[in-house]
């Protein structure tokens, strides 16, 4: 049984038979339980916060409700699809009490974020006639380069051999620490004192084209949607991945920062107008309350998101889980029942 299934149930008071899950489920669940800690209290307290004078179900309720649900980052157009569900449930129903009425938000949250998963996968592409190019974008700060050096540790660890490109030549220090995270984890990476991203791919590509590479992992300059100028190059580093690469990079990831909040959404909308982005990175969730974000994303961007960072740690960047973020989310009002 999935864990939108057990939060469905868990308010009908249906018993749920569970079954054993391995030592490495175990693992996820526990580094989502620890890495969602931050953003679950802020958003059991808000909502506990707001049910603790509920008297009933009026329009001062309800701007109670959104006023609740956007500070809590889930986002204006998640937070008005919430409340005119909610609106539907109290007339069919005739919901009422306190209780109720914080089932039929949890409830209701769940399906349009199950809904919003169709035919969005959280899986990597991969090229199967040569090296799977993955792209990664993102302003300065969001913790790009890292990101990459986890990637590539967990792509090793699964036996692939990966190929880094030191894209980012404007950013002072970048090169030096993209070599570190390389020699850390044990894979190669192609770097030069040019000055010119496109350079540095077109040597990566010819490289992990003859020498067998699986993937190639590029990493580039934190582009600020205002600079033209970054934004051509990153034009023309697609051109020469398209030219050498048949369909190009595979994948184009967006990297952002859960602890910026909407911020993080405004980033992905605007890079989302420039770059074909194919996928999300969350860095830094642990370290945020902030977590709601990834909702306000879902409800209005068809792009899903990929991985979550979950700690400081080589192992922490994990695929994105919708059940366990979900069910991380609002475990406390659950369980509290």
């Amino acid at each position: 049984m999935g864990l939108f299934d057990r939060i469905k149930r868990a308010f009908t008071g249906e018993e749920v038979t569970e079954t054993p899950i391995s030592e490495e489920s175990k693992i996820v669940i526990e580094k989502y339980d620890k890495g969602m800690e931050k953003t679950r209290k802020s958003f059991s307290e808000k909502m506990n916060e707001l049910f603790a004078g509920f008297r009933e179900v009026d329009e001062d309720f309800f701007d109670d409700l959104e006023e609740t649900l956007i500070s809590a980052d889930v986002g204006f157009d998640m937070t008005l699809a919430l409340s005119d569900v909610l609106r539907d449930e109290v007339k069919m129903k005739n919901v009422r009490t306190g209780e109720q009425v914080k089932n039929v938000i949890i409830e209701k949250m769940v399906e349009i974020y199950e809904k919003g998963e169709s035919g969005l996968s959280t899986a990597i592409k991969e090229n199967p006639d040569g090296p799977t190019v993955i792209l990664f974008v993102g302003v300065n700060g969001v913790g790009k380069t890292t990101t990459i050096g986890k990637y590539a540790h967990k792509l090793k660890n699964e036996g692939k051999k990966v190929l880094l490109a030191a894209g980012d030549t404007f950013r002072a220090g970048a090169i030096e620490q993209l070599e570190v995270w390389a020699e850390r984890v044990g894979v190669d990476v192609v770097t030069s004192n040019s000055g010119d991203p496109a350079a540095v791919v077109f040597d990566a590509l010819k490289k992990s084209k003859e020498e067998n590479y699986d993937y190639l992992l590029v990493d580039t300059a934190g582009r600020l949607q205002n600079k033209v100028n970054l934004m051509k190059e990153l034009e023309k580093v697609n051109r020469i991945i398209a030219r050498e690469i048949p369909g190009g990079a595979t994948e184009t990831l967006l990297v952002l920062d859960a602890t910026t909040g909407q911020n993080a959404l405004i980033q992905a909308k605007q890079f989302k107008e420039t770059t074909n982005v194919t996928g999300l990175i969350l860095t830094k969730l642990d370290g945020t309350a902030k977590g709601g974000v990834i909702l306000a994303i879902r409800q209005e961007m068809d792009i899903p998101v990929k991985f979550v960072g979950l700690g400081e740690g080589m192992d922490d960047l994990q695929v994105f889980d919708p059940e366990q973020y979900i069910y991380g989310l609002v475990r406390d009002l659950i369980e509290k029942k």
